[in-house]
């Protein structure tokens, strides 16, 4: 890694901006779960990873309270890190195909994993001020991806928020609607792609299934190549 995201990621597992989701962190790293009562948590903000020359980027809303607030990695010991990484690692995006810590050898070709917040929220619901005080470390992300060219958000939020970074850089009069596979060009030439999350909620109610998503990858990853 180098030395811009050294210094980013340290700078957004140090941040303290947004108390209300620092609170929240800490209790759930001492209440935990019991399954994981053993378990030290990370407890902390939760920075991105992947391959820093990474040509695509995919985006989250936030890290799970026992997933990455836990193992201090998004999409990282969680249902849909673990339907997520199935299918990345069916399209050769990742090399295993599981995510469970952040020792455990996963390594992401060309591809960069983030969230728009960097806590998790309480009941999966930021605040305005809380994505607003957290959208300088995206912007910082995208700016670093020298490489990139397709974003992936999974989920409405991490969608609109993405849009909210390029209105507040270009100036945009198209209208951007989330729809599960709807490619949009974005000002800079990117592209941006929209996803259904893979939450077990969606999973469970079949909105989301491995084949749409093995789908949808393919589809970002020819693009990143073009």
């Amino acid at each position: 890694m180098n030395t811009k995201f050294k210094k980013l990621n340290n700078s957004i597992i140090k941040c303290k901006k947004c108390s209300r989701l620092i609170k929240f962190s800490k209790k759930i790293s001492i209440t935990k779960r019991k399954q994981n009562i053993t378990e030290v948590y990370w407890g902390k903000p939760v920075a991105g990873f992947g391959d820093i020359d990474a040509r695509l980027m995919i985006i989250g809303l936030a890290p799970a309270a026992h997933g990455g607030t836990r193992t201090g990695r998004a999409f990282t010991g969680d249902k849909s890190g673990d339907f997520l990484f199935s299918c990345l690692h069916k399209v050769g995006i990742s090399n295993i195909p599981t995510s469970i810590h952040r020792k455990d050898g996963l390594k992401l070709n060309s591809t960069y994993i983030t969230n728009i917040l960097k806590c998790v929220p309480p009941e999966d619901k930021p605040l305005n001020k809380e994505l607003s005080n957290c959208s300088n470390y995206f912007d910082n992300e995208i700016q670093n991806l020298k490489n990139l060219k397709v974003i992936i958000s999974l989920g409405k939020i991490a969608f609109d928020n993405c849009v909210k970074f390029y209105k507040k850089n270009y100036l945009i009069k198209q209208k951007f609607i989330f729809k599960h596979g709807i490619k949009y060009k974005l000002p800079d030439g990117k592209i941006l792609i929209a996803c259904y999350h893979p939450s077990p909620r969606n999973v469970n109610t079949k909105v989301i299934n491995k084949k749409k998503m093995i789908s949808l990858l393919k589809a970002a990853k020819n693009h990143s190549k073009a």
